[in-house]
């Protein structure tokens, strides 16, 4: 038997028929995002930081990040390519305490073979021996090789013999995560 309520009119029984379907819908919708989320907290899933293709950490990658905030943060060094062989002068700006908020976002950070010694000769006329330390450096990079080379806002490649010498495979990304850093704060990486 229907209840009235002033003017509404409230039928009990379609009530909770029309309540154990909203239920049911809603017990849809939560398993839906449930799934359409499956992994988030799940080993082995990408942090949201790097997408680490390195044999390092994800904590390894975050510090050299965190080493590049804080060089940025104390000096810029705007043209270091331009004065490789050249009497430019150099372009040192003060520090930009924003590089401290900068954060990566999905930056991929993956090694690359080597170029061969081989290569590296007939392409430049200098002979490194192998492995050359060395991977081809696309457009539009402003050397034709490199130890590593960043295009932001989510690629940083290595060459992959650097990855367990010393402390160079940190120097290496601090510099390429530096660049990372500049771009998102609107910096010319037209010579680094």
């Amino acid at each position: 038997m229907p209840m009235v309520y002033g003017e509404a009119c409230l039928d009990l029984p379609a009530f909770f028929q029309l309540r154990r379907l909203l239920v049911q819908r809603s017990s849809w919708l939560v398993l839906i995002l449930v799934l359409a989320g499956c992994g988030g907290g799940l080993p082995g899933r990408a942090s949201v930081a790097f997408v680490n293709r390195t044999q390092h950490s994800d904590a390894d990658l975050h510090a050299i990040w965190n080493a590049a905030q804080q060089t940025l943060s104390h000096a810029l060094d705007l043209n270091p390519l331009q004065r490789i062989g050249t009497n430019v002068a150099a372009d040192i700006q003060p520090g930009d305490v924003r590089a401290l908020r900068v954060t990566p976002r999905q930056l991929l950070v993956w090694p690359q073979p080597d170029v061969p010694s081989s290569t590296l000769l007939a392409a430049t006329n200098v002979y490194r021996a192998d492995p050359t330390g060395l991977i081809a450096c696309p457009r539009p990079c402003n050397v034709r090789y490199a130890a590593a080379y960043s295009f932001p806002p989510n690629l940083t490649r290595y060459a992959a013999s650097w990855e367990f010498r010393g402390d160079n495979f940190f120097v290496i990304l601090q510099y390429e995560f530096e660049n990372q850093i500049l771009d998102q704060l609107g910096y010319s990486l037209r010579w680094r």
